[in-house]
């Protein structure tokens, strides 16, 4: 996948190509919802910002996004601490910043459609609890179960069952992650968009669906490939 975005491109369709490109457009107060149907290079003159500023930064978000690992066999190979230092920089940084970026997305969608459209004011609870839930779970993997790892994989681990009983703790909070991101795809009928859907909507069903796209990769390095070299 290359960067095509160019002067010319239409600020919704940037969006709809790369979600992530809304904080952007946000933060310099470029309206890619109702206002969405110009090029940038106009969108750019009309709030007096460097066209080919935000060029180069619309690059970087694509590049970040670009650089996510998407395939993970060859992390079969690596020790243990080098994938608990990927996992924390690429998964869990990643995430928190996600969940907090798209929070106000989700809640404003919810309030401003939810009327017409209830399925959206259970996708909004869904969303809060699965946030609630990750960030726990990662404070958790950070702060007690992935020290504990790097024990056992030194063979400086005082107390290996233990160790282990945590790591089994952790496969079940992934199931309930999994569990809560499967009830949101279904509320949205696999984030399929009504016709009446503004520009905030689509971002916020793009994003959530990337996220999941995200912790489940996250989960897969974790179950599939880390944990069991200490869980039989």
């Amino acid at each position: 996948m290359t960067f095509t975005i160019t002067a010319n491109s239409l600020v919704r369709d940037i969006v709809n190509e790369l979600p992530k490109a809304s904080d952007l457009f946000k933060k310099n107060r470029i309206d890619f919802c109702c206002g969405g149907n110009i090029p940038l290079s106009q969108a750019a003159a009309q709030n007096g910002l460097s066209l080919d500023n935000i060029l180069e930064e619309l690059k970087l978000v694509f590049e970040k996004y670009e650089n996510t690992e998407k395939n993970v066999e060859v992390w079969t190979d690596s020790d243990s601490h080098t994938i608990i230092d990927h996992v924390i920089t690429n998964y869990h940084r990643v995430s928190e910043e996600e969940l907090a970026l798209l929070s106000p997305y989700v809640t404003k969608v919810a309030r401003v459609h939810g009327e017409h459209h209830p399925e959206l004011i259970k996708m909004n609870e869904l969303f809060y609890e699965f946030k609630k839930e990750l960030l726990d779970h990662m404070s958790k993997e950070e702060e007690i179960v992935f020290p504990l790892i790097k024990q056992l994989a030194d063979g400086t681990s005082p107390n290996p069952e233990e160790a282990i009983k945590l790591i089994v703790e952790l496969e079940k909070e992934h199931d309930h992650a999994g569990e809560i991101l499967r009830q949101i795809r279904a509320v949205t009928s696999d984030y399929t968009l009504p016709l009446d859907a503004c520009g905030t909507y689509r971002l916020v069903f793009a994003r959530l669906e990337a996220l999941e796209g995200l912790t489940f990769m996250h989960v897969h390095l974790e179950n599939n490939i880390l944990f069991p070299r200490y869980v039989q």
